[in-house]
């Protein structure tokens, strides 16, 4: 618990001195004043939390959280735990949709078994993932305290000390998880944070769930805050009683890529839910998020909403994985482009009234 307060008391607001300095930079460009948009706040947002105008992002590494939850007993998911075993091999094989998409992107993939219902004891003594098990899957929240005070400490905890160890070596890290009804859990948190007493409006088919399933994983929902009733100002409260051991730990990643001034792509429901938990504990924490995408689950909106947020991309996507933020890295080495590459109007010879 102390290295989690050192770690939040430690994040910082992005350098206003940067941003501007960027912001100025960009006007003497050779082009319409602010004429790639949204592309170009990014650059400034990039350089406020770098310090760095030159916007160092070629590094770049997807932490991939796995864990399995208790609620799934419930048939709130069409499909089984053991898909996420199942998937975690996947990852390692190199089959899956992160595997395909960063390696476009030419981002490393860290696979972290933080709670998988299934023996991954061979591919960690492998060194193919990473082993930082907390317990065999997240009990029942429905029934009772999805984990212990203790165990959720621990989630966001190991997040953290993955970015630190990492952070030599990495420019931008960025969430992707993994874990069969653990849309459930991040509905539920969405729920609480939203100050809403009734997760209907929020819940969606998550892994494929049909329509006519909805208001039965609404009323599982429901009954597990109803049971715990969270502290809604605390968030290991939240975490601890509907939360997910891969939840946790993506606060955790969102955390300490803030105390260390690296961006962090957050991707899609289950990433946005832990980064919500992020700026609960410390809110400086959201000057470091980038929203990746807009996910298709109908209560990303919201979530997006609540940290302020407007996702580089809308293109319905609903994977998890981390695939929509593997999807966004080349916008950040574009944005990076613009500020190392593009000539300015006095070193091209081109007049700003020719050219605005």
């Amino acid at each position: 618990m102390d290295f989690l307060r050192e770690i939040c008391g430690g994040i910082v607001p992005q350098s206003r001195e940067h941003r501007d300095r960027a912001e100025a930079y960009i006007k003497t460009l050779t082009m319409p004043e602010w004429a790639l948009g949204r592309l170009l706040d990014l650059a400034v947002d990039l350089a406020g939390m770098t310090g760095d105008l030159s916007l160092p992002v070629g590094r770049k590494e997807v932490i991939l959280m796995a864990g399995d939850h208790g609620i799934v007993r419930q048939m709130v998911s069409p499909q089984k735990s053991d898909v996420t075993l199942q998937m975690v091999h996947n990852f390692v094989r190199g089959g899956a949709g992160i595997n395909a998409l960063a390696g476009a992107a030419g981002a490393r993939i860290s696979v972290v078994d933080m709670g998988v219902a299934g023996d991954l004891s061979e591919l960690a003594a492998s060194g193919k993932i990473i082993d930082r098990r907390i317990a065999p899957g997240t009990k029942d929240f429905s029934l009772e305290s999805a984990m212990t005070r203790e165990e959720a400490v621990r989630s966001v905890e190991t997040g953290m000390k993955l970015v630190l160890e990492r952070a030599g070596e990495t420019d931008v890290f960025a969430t992707g998880e993994m874990g069969i009804g653990n849309t459930s859990p991040a509905t539920a948190i969405l729920t609480i944070l939203a100050g809403e007493s009734d997760p209907a409006k929020f819940v969606g088919p998550g892994a494929g769930l049909p329509p006519e399933k909805l208001a039965h994983k609404a009323a599982v929902i429901r009954r597990g805050l109803e049971i715990n009733r969270p502290d809604p100002k605390d968030p290991l409260d939240i975490l601890a009683k509907v939360g997910g051991f891969e939840i946790g730990g993506i606060a955790g990643v969102v955390l300490g890529s803030a105390y260390c001034r690296k961006p962090v792509l957050v991707d899609g429901f289950i990433s946005t839910a832990g980064a919500l938990l992020a700026a609960q504990f410390a809110p400086a924490a959201a000057e470091y998020m980038i929203l990746a995408h807009g996910s298709a689950e109908p209560g990303h909106a919201k979530m997006a909403e609540l940290l302020g947020k407007k996702p580089l991309l809308d293109l319905n996507l609903r994977l998890g994985e981390g695939t929509g933020a593997a999807l966004a890295m080349p916008l950040l080495d574009a944005a990076s482009a613009v500020m190392n590459k593009m000539a300015t109007f006095d070193n091209a010879g081109v007049t700003v009234e020719g050219i605005r």
